[in-house]
């Protein structure tokens, strides 16, 4: 099955089925082996038992990037190719998106505590990601406050694509700005600089919590798919009841005039 085949929704929806119930289960698989090797890590000489958080924080500030970056080529998909499902790739990941940047946010905050003395910082790092989470919120604002799904999806393809710029900030604030948050330690020209006593749960979290992405994603396409065929049934029925109503109202009054000439 190609990608042009996906196209079709029909045939989206029946892959879907089949393999989502996979999906979910090596998700749960992998997610219980990462919270082990996470609870099972050794204590930071520096930060403690508080290092452990990076475990949860780290996957969802990656996947908070991420994500816009999917919305991004489903925006292209919408604007440029005219792909059936794009629009519905971008809806359904807007809020699965602002979820993991609002873990991130939050998780942040928590480990910054005890490691910086504050909860928060406007620093070029937290603020930019404040921001997605913000531009998130606007763009499931736009999908609600536009009823027409087409102007709708063109709309939020644009706002997506120009928020896009948002993600090389928060990418590299920390090598362009000084910052509070410390540089990247696992993506690195140099190679990693983690003990493999925390990279190898990190790494396993972050495998987890992709696979939880997308299988949140496609559960969340498969609905708006849905979701959009009880609408047409429904414009449908709305429009059959019309027309009836509307002839049958112009036949009795036909009738009532043939009445009256007799």
């Amino acid at each position: 099955m190609t990608l042009t085949d996906l196209a079709n929704p029909t045939k989206f929806l029946a892959l879907t089925a089949r393999i989502l119930p996979w999906l979910a289960g090596v998700t749960a698989i992998l997610l219980a082996i990462g919270l082990y090797q996470s609870a099972m890590a050794p204590d930071d000489y520096q930060q403690g038992a508080t290092v452990k958080i990076m475990f949860i924080h780290v996957p969802n500030a990656w996947l908070s990037m991420f994500v816009w970056g999917v919305m991004s080529v489903a925006a292209l998909g919408t604007l440029v190719w005219r792909h059936p499902l794009a629009d519905v790739a971008a809806k359904a990941a807007a809020p699965i998106g602002a979820a993991f940047t609002f873990l991130a946010l939050v998780t942040g905050s928590l480990w910054g505590r005890p490691m910086w003395g504050t909860y928060w910082e406007w620093d070029a790092r937290l603020t930019s990601v404040l921001i997605l989470f913000l531009m998130y919120l606007g763009l499931m604002a736009l999908w609600r406050a536009v009823e027409d799904p087409s102007r709708a999806a063109r709309a939020a393809a644009v706002l997506t694509l120009v928020g896009a710029i948002n993600i090389p900030i928060i990418k590299f604030s920390v090598d362009w700005w000084n910052t509070l948050h410390q540089p990247a330690s696992v993506f690195r020209a140099g190679g990693p600089t983690l003990d493999k006593a925390f990279l190898w749960p990190l790494l396993v979290m972050a495998i987890a919590f992709s696979l939880l992405f997308i299988t949140l994603h496609l559960a969340a396409m498969r609905n708006e798919i849905l979701r959009r065929r009880v609408r047409s049934l429904q414009m449908m029925q709305a429009s059959r009841v019309s027309f009836t109503s509307e002839t049958g109202g112009g036949s009795q009054a036909t009738a009532s005039n043939e009445i009256g000439a007799a």
